[in-house]
């Protein structure tokens, strides 16, 4: 039997970072288009602007504890998955933030010496 004690977290198939992540608007959106369901109702429906929930769904707001709620009151679909998936998209775009990479990388030197 194989030891996994000096695997890295990256190789195990399960947990593989993907080279894009997925914002879970982008799980939504596809739902909704496959439902057949409009944005414009959605929104009605959910009490949102219609703004704002187009904005999720293209990716350009996040998906707060709130939307995902509606969302799960809406269509039925776990507030939770979706909640750890923005959780995983923002995590990984801040991993591609250079800048702060490398605060990061400044804080554990510090941290290191204490």
């Amino acid at each position: 039997m194989m030891s996994t004690a000096n695997i890295s977290p990256d190789m195990v198939a399960n947990n593989i970072t993907p080279a894009i992540p997925t914002h879970p608007g982008a799980i939504l959106k596809d739902e909704i288009e496959y439902r057949g369901i409009s944005q414009c109702r959605l929104a009605k429906d959910m009490g949102i602007a219609y703004s704002a929930l187009n904005e999720i769904l293209n990716e350009r707001r996040p998906l707060t504890e709130k939307t995902a709620l509606l969302f799960e009151a809406a269509l039925g679909v776990n507030a939770e998955p979706l909640l750890k998936m923005q959780m995983r998209y923002n995590i990984q775009k801040v991993r591609k933030d250079s800048a702060f990479m490398e605060k990061l990388a400044n804080v554990r030197r510090i941290a290191a010496v204490l």
